[in-house]
């Protein structure tokens, strides 16, 4: 799927938008993975504040967080290297949490 400035440039910041002719299928998939997004970023702070509130980090796997770190930098190189611009906003985020966690496990783990 082809992607375009509201300004018709690549060089524009302005979050691209689907051309004229995205299903409706495809822009309903499109909110409900951009709202997931946000529900999982959500559902990751009580782990960070058991770890880092409560000094508990036991059966946190230091494997599966340094995983998910990796996995959010690559969506964050994808989206910058294809202009993918709403994908940026979010990934920020779960940088930091995975940050957060993974430096709690060591310091509490």
């Amino acid at each position: 799927m082809k992607y375009s400035s509201t300004k018709g440039d690549d060089s524009c910041p302005i979050p691209p938008r689907p051309i004229p002719g995205e299903s409706p299928s495809e822009a309903w998939l499109r909110r409900v993975l951009g709202a997931m997004s946000i529900f999982t970023m959500l559902m990751t702070v009580p782990q960070v504040w058991i770890i880092w509130i409560g000094h508990q980090a036991a059966g946190v796997s230091l494997l599966s967080w340094g995983a998910y770190l990796l996995s959010a930098l690559l969506w964050f190189w994808y989206g910058l290297a294809q202009r993918r611009q709403e994908y940026l906003p979010r990934l920020p985020g779960w940088v930091g949490l995975d940050v957060a966690v993974i430096t709690g496990v060591v310091i509490y783990g």
